[in-house]
């Protein structure tokens, strides 16, 4: 490992620290949006068994029920502490990130680019909603497996790394993931595969290992289904994806290249920017061919060969990407891909993405120092540097039009508080609107009046003042 480069790990801290800095200005403690289900779910009976041992439990994600002991004891149900836990998770993906920037010598302008990405505010929906702090522990998750993986692929294994590698799928797909478990399980067993079909190749050998770890992928991820076919939504859908597809083919192929959009820069900024869907398709497209072209300097150079994490998350990104459009379609709206609330997931892809191009500039470099004859890649650099640079340009600009937005949001959560104090006197409609809780029913404003009776009687959130 690279001591003088250990300063990275400053950088997820520096980044946490803005992170709450951002909620501290846009975010005033009052339940609202999915906490409301939760309320009327799980509290006040928090250490209820009932509510625990039940067949759909691995999809309600069992850490959820600790995390929720632990804050109505100790912290009166603050969505501070959730958005705490969401902060810390995301601290954990930095460094897992740092960690192999530092063990691959990554630069520090490349490391630097790969940061402000990853903490850019596109993620302010999640960032906001603390009910989902959890997925941003699953990416924690994820990317300490993928550093697990990486050490053994390349030869650097440590003690316990092989049983990590058979443990940590039943962990993460029951503990944390939860319905992230999908894509995760994917890459596992796509990424196996690749493996030992490269190292038969390499030494007409079979690694045995992956076979094994391949069934501790499976395994957990049966397990949740399983537990997922006892859910009941109660919501029907009589669409048809192959007959909508069919009558509207060019609505998948707007969904998808946005969604590839919102990469670059975020679904609320782009509508504030954009009047045509031209702008929209540029920049999904441009991050569309980053993605291949990232795929074809991998397998071009073999990149694969002496590093598996930039690939891992590229593959992960991708299938993120199909994954939100076959499940969110039914919408029918052409935008929706483009929610702040799937930048967590989309972001994965763009960090393989430069990842990918960090590698290969400094294996050009290290090439010309060797041989001066070498080729200049000019061409190639220029092509990968203003990539680079739109992701980081479209990034930024999000995230500084999110700080602009702070004060709006909190006045929004300012006066949610003063109609939760008084929401005996509200009507149904109006508490139904101002805690965005629609189920689509006439039901969502009692809803609201149940969970807020339910806090009340326990001087909980907004009335633990």
């Amino acid at each position: 490992m690279d001591k003088q480069k250990r300063w990275y790990y400053l950088v997820p801290l520096t980044g946490g620290i803005l992170c709450v800095w951002y909620l501290y200005l846009s975010f005033y403690d009052v339940v609202y949006s999915d906490y409301i289900r939760l309320v009327n779910s799980y509290l006040p009976d928090v250490w209820n068994p009932e509510k625990f041992f039940v067949r759909d439990v691995f999809t309600r994600i069992p850490i959820n029920y600790v995390m929720r002991i632990i804050n109505t004891t100790f912290f009166h149900y603050s969505i501070r502490f959730d958005q705490a836990l969401g902060v810390f998770s995301l601290m954990l993906s930095g460094a897992a990130i740092s960690c192999y920037c530092i063990r691959r010598h990554i630069s520090t302008v490349w490391y630097l680019i790969l940061m402000a990405v990853f903490f850019s505010l596109n993620k302010w929906e999640m960032m906001n909603n603390g009910s989902g702090w959890v997925h941003f522990l699953a990416f924690a998750g994820f990317f300490y497996h993928y550093i697990v993986w990486e050490r053994i692929w390349t030869g650097q294994e440590k003690k316990g790394d092989h049983v990590k590698m058979l443990l940590l799928p039943w962990i993460i797909t029951l503990g944390i993931a939860g319905p992230y478990c999908a894509v995760y399980s994917g890459v596992l067993l796509l990424g196996y595969g690749f493996c030992m079909v490269v190292t038969w190749r390499r030494t007409n050998k079979w690694d045995r290992r992956y076979p094994l770890y391949g069934v501790c992928a499976v395994l957990p991820l049966l397990i949740y289904m399983w537990s997922t076919s006892h859910v009941s939504t109660g919501l029907s859908s009589d669409g048809s994806l192959l007959r909508q597809f069919l009558d509207t083919p060019g609505f998948f192929v707007r969904f998808f290249i946005k969604s590839l959009c919102s990469t670059i820069i975020g679904g609320e900024t782009a509508a504030e920017v954009f009047a045509t869907n031209t702008p929209y398709m540029v920049l999904g497209l441009l991050a569309g061919a980053a993605y291949l072209l990232a795929l074809w300097y991998q397998f071009r150079y073999k990149l694969y060969e002496k590093t598996l994490f930039p690939l891992i998350f590229i593959v992960s990104g991708g299938m993120n990407h199909v994954l939100i459009l076959l499940s969110r379609w039914s919408f029918l709206i052409e935008s929706y891909g483009m929610s702040s609330r799937y930048a967590l997931q989309f972001q994965v892809g763009i960090l393989g993405i430069l990842l990918t191009f960090a590698i290969l500039w400094q294996q050009w470099k290290e090439e010309r120092e060797e041989d001066t004859k070498q080729k200049n890649h000019k061409i190639e650099k220029a092509v990968i540097a203003l990539m680079a640079v739109v992701f980081l340009a479209g990034n930024g600009y999000t995230t500084c039009r999110e700080i602009r937005m702070t004060k709006y949001r909190k006045e929004a959560c300012v006066n949610r508080a003063v109609i939760a104090l008084d929401f005996e006197n509200r009507t149904d409609e109006e508490l139904a609107a101002s805690f965005e809780y629609h189920t689509g029913s006439a039901d969502g404003g009692e809803l609201v009046r149940n969970a807020l009776t339910i806090l009340k009687e326990h001087k909980w959130n907004v009335f633990n003042r």
